[in-house]
């Protein structure tokens, strides 16, 4: 079945029921939703989108990219979604390598050109192994890697969190995430279109409009960030969190120390996922039975995980059927990311406990996490040895109190600080700029000569007071 034609055959049978919740006070119906997806759609045919084609979009969250999403379904082409904070040089590697049919920089002008045409009501028939969705990860060598998800995956794993965290048609889901991956994308709105529940939808977080929306809510999802500074503001009381049955985290580690924190305030454990981009949510720990901080949870079901290389720590490596198909246009790249027997090596560090419980220790590629978003050093470090003066640079990430981790450059050579973070800014996204620079004689390395991160890790440590 084509993913919107199973969400959609979840929406409430009255069409009048709100499926977002403005701030302002206004609301938007599930029909209105279903009549944009149906006018987009025919819009999408008639600019000659075709089922395969791919549909790229770089645009401002709104109820109308939300549509633009569902239409690319609809009309069985591939949902190609881009992070706003992107340079115009990072977008066009993207529109080089997925060649999209159709580039969608302003999706409210697009829908509102949509809805003076005749909706197309028909759904392109799509089998399970069918592209849905190309997201890109950033690569340990620099060049991003395209996930493709099928219709299937991302049906397989809406309709396990569906159960695994107990949504219904009464639940309200918060919305403050970004919808350019696959958080805010996939797993908030296939939960609550599942549902036919209405989603209180924010552009962005800020603390007063959550702490607005909490009382008739009952569902968040957030990165840590979004429960660190919730828990700074002292208007987050235990009263304020009292209608809420369900905080979720994800995106990146969550602090043993947050999650302590948020239970003594209100007395509510945090319940802490792990996924990636190229599985979506991977594992959870449950709704109902213990929390325990510092451990994701257990596999979801029809998840097969196991630690690679027979030790009891090791690379987490998973199978099952919300698992992705490989990667856009790499197949040799595809074939070193799977064992021989089918199972996707993630690259995270864990272990099992005898309960079963995973535990991530770390990130074997040197991935950083900054405020929910992935960043890998390589990219940048790319760039850092062109600059005039930059011998050679180690880019990593350390302990941040807001944002998680907060990317760092150490370079061999000489400069001005604020001159170089302001010229990696005009090339890279600022979640990906440092914060930042130091400047060293030498780097420390082992006996094979490779940079040693962690030792560096250790010395700045204390940078950002975390």
């Amino acid at each position: 079945m084509n993913l919107y034609d199973l969400l959609a055959s979840r929406f409430p049978a009255d069409r009048s029921r709100p499926a977002f919740l403005l701030p302002d006070g206004r609301a938007v119906s599930y029909g209105a939703l279903e009549e944009d997806v149906a006018r987009t759609a025919a819009l999408l045919v008639e600019h000659e989108v075709e089922p395969g084609d791919r549909v790229a979009m770089q645009s401002v969250k709104s109820i109308e990219a939300v549509a633009v999403y569902l239409a690319t379904l609809k009309v069985g082409a591939v949902f190609l979604p881009l992070n706003t904070a992107y340079t115009e040089a990072e977008v066009d590697y993207f529109i080089e390598d997925a060649e999209p049919a159709l580039f969608v920089e302003d999706a409210v002008e697009l829908v509102a050109d949509a809805r003076t045409r005749a909706p197309l009501w028909e759904s392109v028939a799509r089998e399970d192994g069918d592209l849905a969705s190309i997201i890109y990860t950033s690569g340990t060598t620099g060049r991003s890697k395209g996930a493709m998800l099928s219709h299937g995956n991302l049906a397989a794993n809406a309709a396990a969190l569906h159960q695994a965290w107990g949504f219904s048609e009464e639940d309200v889901l918060l919305h403050a995430l970004p919808i350019f991956h696959v958080h805010g994308l996939f797993v908030a709105l296939h939960c609550a279109f599942l549902s036919g529940a209405p989603m209180v939808w924010l552009e962005k977080y800020e603390d007063a409009q959550v702490l607005a929306a909490l009382p008739t809510s009952t569902v968040m999802m957030g990165v840590p960030t979004f429960y660190t500074r919730l828990l700074a503001n002292p208007g987050f009381t235990r009263e304020a969190a009292e209608h809420m049955r369900l905080f979720i985290s994800g995106s990146a580690p969550l602090l043993e120390s947050t999650f302590a924190e948020f239970e003594q305030r209100t007395g509510k454990r945090i319940l802490e996922r792990y996924g990636m981009s190229e599985a979506v949510i991977i594992t959870s720990n449950p709704l109902e039975g213990e929390r325990i901080a510092g451990s994701v949870g257990y596999p979801l079901p029809g998840v097969e995980l196991r630690i690679g290389g027979g030790e009891e720590t090791g690379v987490l490596e998973i199978r099952g059927p919300s698992v992705f198909g490989g990667y856009w246009r790499m197949p040799e790249k595809t074939a070193e990311e799977f064992t021989a027997d089918g199972f996707f090596k993630t690259g995270d560090v864990g272990r099992r406990d005898a309960d079963g419980r995973v535990w991530i220790s770390g990130r074997a590629k040197d991935l950083i996490i900054s405020g929910g978003f992935n960043v890998y050093p390589k990219e940048i470090e790319l760039i850092l040895d062109e600059m005039d003066g930059v011998v050679e640079s180690a880019v990593i990430g350390l302990p941040h109190a807001d944002f998680g981790e907060a990317v760092t450059a150490v370079v061999i050579g000489s400069g001005d600080e604020r001159a170089i973070i302001a010229a990696l800014r005009g090339t890279l996204a600022a979640f990906k700029t440092p914060k930042r620079v130091f400047f060293v004689d030498e780097l420390p390395r082992n006996a094979m000569g490779k940079v040693q991160k962690n030792l560096l890790r250790e010395r700045y440590a204390g940078t950002y007071g975390a």
